[in-house]
């Protein structure tokens, strides 16, 4: 009987953990089109000076990702998680050697309709820096931003990885936009 394409990158995914290189060639079919997914997702957040296609964001992010020792991913969707944030940084890192290069014009820009309630614009560096801060200021928030923000997992596939309940990453999430969204708008916003 076949098996869940889930379930494969699952034992592709604790064998490249186990430290079998071999399984790196056979995890990428079975997780490609989720990181291409994961990967325009976040091109599309992003303003159309992107300089970086969504093919060349997957590889990237995947090179990193296989090449790194000691990593343990417990599954697919651990794996999936580290992708996002190796995606992330990848699109931080290329952000801000624009930036450098233009000397401050031409601020990219990402919509956070997933994290504010109303959808506005915001420099990918801001962005950054903000979630920096509540990454030192409450590391689990973060984590639930990242997981739902970058990774795109739903309530419950969040409270499965943190293993903890869906009404307390609801709780957390609320938390979390309302935090980002003031921090975001500066000390004119609303204080949370």
């Amino acid at each position: 009987m076949a098996d869940h394409p889930g379930e494969d990158a699952t034992r592709m995914v604790q064998a490249l953990s186990g430290g079998d290189a071999s399984a790196a060639s056979c995890l990428m079919p079975l997780v490609y089109d989720e990181l291409r997914s994961l990967a325009a997702g976040y091109l599309a957040r992003e303003s159309r000076q992107a300089t970086i296609q969504p093919t060349m964001l997957v590889h990237e992010a995947y090179l990193k990702m296989v090449d790194q020792n000691r990593v343990v991913w417990a599954d697919r969707r651990h794996f999936m998680a580290v992708a996002a944030t190796q995606m992330r940084r990848i699109l931080i890192d290329h952000a801000r050697a624009r930036r450098a290069v233009k000397r401050g014009g031409g601020l990219e820009r990402v919509t956070l309709s997933g994290i504010a309630d109303e959808s506005g614009d915001v420099d990918l560096v801001e962005l950054d820096e903000v979630l920096t801060r509540l990454a030192e200021t409450d590391a689990g928030l973060y984590r639930i931003v990242e997981l739902r923000f970058f990774t795109g997992m739903t309530m419950e596939e969040v409270a499965g990885v943190l293993s903890v309940s869906v009404p307390t990453v609801e709780r957390h999430w609320r938390l979390a936009r309302a935090w980002l969204t003031s921090a975001l708008r500066g000390p004119a916003g609303p204080s949370g």
